[in-house]
């Protein structure tokens, strides 16, 4: 099962929490900014985050996929 790799973008994060309400089992706001809860995650997780990454209005999620 392929690997992702989940990053928030701190300087573009504006901490709107769009992300938090869409994805809240992997985002969580820390500071007034997003917070990816576990980095890496498996394939079944993909869906919740690309929903949350394509939400985002600053862009600032960003998901790798980890060999």
């Amino acid at each position: 099962m392929a690997k992702y790799k989940v990053s928030v973008d701190k300087k573009k994060c504006i901490g709107c929490g769009a992300c938090v309400s869409i994805c809240p089992k992997f985002f969580e706001l820390k500071n007034g900014k997003s917070h990816a809860k576990k980095t890496e995650i498996d394939e079944k997780d993909l869906k919740c985050i690309r929903e949350a990454k394509d939400i985002c209005p600053a862009c600032a999620i960003s998901i790798k996929n980890v060999k």
